[in-house]
């Protein structure tokens, strides 16, 4: 049995490397060696504040080096990192922080005055970490980030001792109800994602094949930008994987995405893999290189990974061209489940939209986990068997649900719907969460949004349900048009009804002036499905 440990692996990294780039934002730049260093100051700063053996500990933080020094210090004294999505509100943090049992906060300036508004209801809080963004002075009842990790403290010996069950804790909020943590023992997810890592190590190896690897490898190594924030999943990954791979994280100086900002740093770092969420990234990127085609050198960038929404066959197609030797690769997963299925589009061929091929451990199963047979147009659940999450931390029932024993295999059901085509294929339909039942008949919202962000003009859609005093629910689309785009309500239904069946089609279109994604590319579900039902009685 393995017991790869993330400290262990970066440790092993840095030994090997001190002096190579790790974590690199505008002029800044950390080595490993010193990634090390100011890491394990932070992990001894946990302990010594009494914190024990897979304590957790929150990243309230937006992207920065401290955010992966911290998860670093935190995976060093073997305790559990806790991502906290910063647009959380007072009791939306109270609930997380509870519910995960946080004995420790580091969280940037800008957000003191939310954590002020939680600390006396989350008494079990032992430290606070200020990290200095810019924005006020650390508060009298918090300590300075910046001191416990320039201190050189090394660890103590007393520290609690790591292994492969020491869990990495991701929250996620999902489309309906509260957040539930996903736990995965680190062993299970270094190697999930050595699976397709720059540098692959053997599985069954330690960590002298660490250093083996690296040295085979040469002086090269990629540079990855998280685009999305790293309290995400699919930001949080791609970091991991390239880190694993003695790799560097490239961050842009500001937080929020600006497509010609992420454009310059790319350029200005020579960065190599980018990690998107969908047309919410690919298209402004693309937009940007339409609009100034001769401004950016992106020769460096050889693949842009993107998961969680749909990444549309056109935009890859055009982002292609501005870097003919890119590889575009489109992945089904989740927080839960990685590694369901992908496509990979160059300038050899783009695969369709939100088609995919189901990776090594995967398939489409029916309810009782028998097999959907390929070509039946039968929909069943995308389901992932190996390594995986033990589970959902203080959630057995909805663990029961996810994680289930199928033909004594422990298979993984997310929750997607997808059909499989004649050629081995899938097609993504969607959540079943968020169903609509039109009539008896089942639609996919996600299904109807990929239809009509294909559509000339259209720059965003949202697809709901509201209730229907015959069918019991409608198909409700909220639409983003192009700047320049006319709306035409009529016209767009005509268009739909080529490629979607009728009771699929909105039977109400509403054009807004922005769908309002965050910046992991998701809407806010409840707010759209509060504007549909202005269209109940119609």
């Amino acid at each position: 049995m393995t017991a790869w440990n993330f400290a262990d692996v970066w440790e092993t990294i840095a030994s090997v490397q001190p002096d190579a780039p790790a974590l690199v934002r505008g002029s800044s730049v950390r080595s490993w060696g010193e990634f090390d260093a100011r890491s394990e100051a932070i992990a001894q700063g946990l302990f010594d504040a009494g914190l024990a053996h897979q304590s957790r500990v929150a990243q309230y933080l937006m992207n920065s080096m401290e955010y992966l020094e911290s998860l670093f210090g935190t995976y060093k004294a073997a305790m559990v990192p806790v991502n906290t999505n910063y647009r959380y509100v007072a009791d939306e943090l109270a609930y997380l922080w509870l519910d995960a049992g946080v004995e420790a906060v580091m969280f940037h300036g800008s957000f003191t005055e939310s954590t002020n508004e939680v600390r006396a209801r989350v008494p079990n809080v032992k430290l606070w970490l200020w990290v200095d963004d810019g924005v006020g002075e650390c508060p009298d009842w918090a300590v300075p980030y910046e001191r416990v990790a320039a201190s050189g403290a090394v660890l103590s010996a007393e520290s609690p001792q790591r292994s492969g069950d020491d869990l990495f804790l991701l929250y996620t909020g999902g489309t309906t109800g509260q957040p539930k943590g996903v736990m995965w023992r680190q062993d299970d997810l270094f190697c999930v994602l050595n699976r397709s890592a720059t540098i692959k190590y053997p599985e069954e190896g330690g960590l002298e094949a660490i250093a083996e690897g690296l040295t085979a490898a040469g002086s090269s190594r990629a540079r990855v930008i998280p685009a999305a924030p790293l309290m995400h999943g699919t930001a949080a990954f791609s970091a991991f994987a390239v880190l694993d791979s003695g790799g560097a994280v490239v961050l842009c100086e500001h937080t929020k995405f600006d497509p010609q900002e992420l454009l310059d740093t790319v350029e200005a770092h020579s960065v190599t893999d980018l990690s998107i969420v969908g047309d919410a990234f690919a298209k402004p990127l693309l937009d940007a290189l339409e609009a100034q085609p001769q401004r950016w050198d992106i020769s460096s960038l050889k693949v842009i990974l993107s998961s969680g929404v749909m990444w549309s066959a056109p935009v890859k197609d055009g982002l292609i061209k501005h870097a003919p030797n890119l590889l575009c690769v489109d992945t089904l997963g989740s927080s839960e489940a990685v590694g369901l299925a992908r496509s990979i589009s160059s300038s050899r061929g783009t695969a369709k939209t939100a088609g995919f091929k189901l990776g090594p451990n995967a398939q489409v199963i029916r309810e009782d986990g028998t097999p959907v047979a390929s070509g039946s147009g039968e929909t069943g659940l995308v389901a992932v068997a190996g390594r995986a999450p033990i589970g959902y931390f203080n959630d057995p029932e909805k663990s029961a649900k996810t994680f289930r024993e199928i033909g004594g295999r422990r298979w993984t059901t997310p929750g997607d719907f997808a059909t499989v085509n004649e050629d081995g294929t899938v097609t993504l339909l969607g959540r079943g969460s968020g169903c609509i039942n039109t009539g008896g008949e089942k639609v996919f919202p996600e299904e109807v949004e990929e239809a009509l962000k294909l559509l000339a003009g259209v720059e965003d859609a949202v697809v709901v349900g509201a209730p229907h005093h015959r069918f019991g629910q409608q198909v409700v689309a909220f639409v983003e048009l192009s700047p320049r785009a006319a709306a035409d309500v009529d016209s767009l239904i005509g268009q739909l009804r080529t490629s979607l069946a009728g009771y699929k089609i909105p039977r109400h279109v509403s054009f807004v002036e922005s769908i309002g994604r965050a910046a992991n590319g998701k809407v806010d579900q409840a707010r759209w499905k509060t504007e549909a039902e202005r269209f109940e009685s119609a």
